[in-house]
């Protein structure tokens, strides 16, 4: 099988998310960038994909560096180096017959390139839905494991369970305990 790797360009999905959209048109681009690694980090733990995340220099010049956070790889491109640029290099030294790299970008250009490169491209917004129905599936993965403890709290099984009810009903009198015969232990 295949190992999956996505790169995602940062600011392009920065701008096409609402809610990140947002926090830049509020001047607040540094709280942007964290929540995006930390959606992207808990999508990692859900899709158990390896995932390159590329920032461009244009918004912090002079930064170039890669590091690890929170098991993301995170790369910060040259001054004079566009994240497409980057990123186009990046996804045909990781394509290779053992690796499936999905490229996350809205640039038509962008996937294009991608695709003739041997990559997959997913759009932004695609990417969010996708990242939105993996928390929703952890999410009723998480509501059914909490209803069936409450449901049965108990230290039995289902059949004991099915024995312990049928006993109930024959000492209780209800009309299935009239047909049903009790053995009573016998005295010594």
């Amino acid at each position: 099988m295949k190992q999956d790797i996505l790169i995602v360009d940062a600011y392009n999905m920065i701008g096409n998310w609402p809610e990140l959209g947002r926090l830049k048109q509020q001047e607040r681009l540094p709280e942007a960038r964290d929540q995006l690694l930390n959606m992207l980090a808990n999508y990692h733990k859900l899709r158990e994909s390896i995932i390159y995340v590329v920032f461009d220099a244009m918004y912090v010049p002079g930064i170039s560096k890669t590091y690890r956070q929170y098991d993301l790889h995170v790369t910060w491109t040259n001054r004079d180096e566009t994240a497409d640029s980057y990123i186009e290099k990046l996804a045909k030294k990781l394509q290779t017959r053992f690796t499936q790299v999905t490229v996350a970008t809205s640039d038509q250009a962008e996937q294009w390139t991608i695709f003739s490169e041997g990559a997959l491209r997913i759009p932004a917004g695609e990417l969010l839905r996708d990242i939105e129905r993996a928390q929703n599936e952890v999410k009723q993965t998480a509501r059914e494991y909490a209803d069936k403890g409450l449901v049965r709290k108990s230290p039995w099984n289902d059949q004991q369970l099915y024995k312990l009810e049928k006993l109930r009903d024959r000492l209780s009198g209800s009309p299935a305990a009239k047909h049903a015969k009790l053995k009573r232990p016998r005295k010594k």
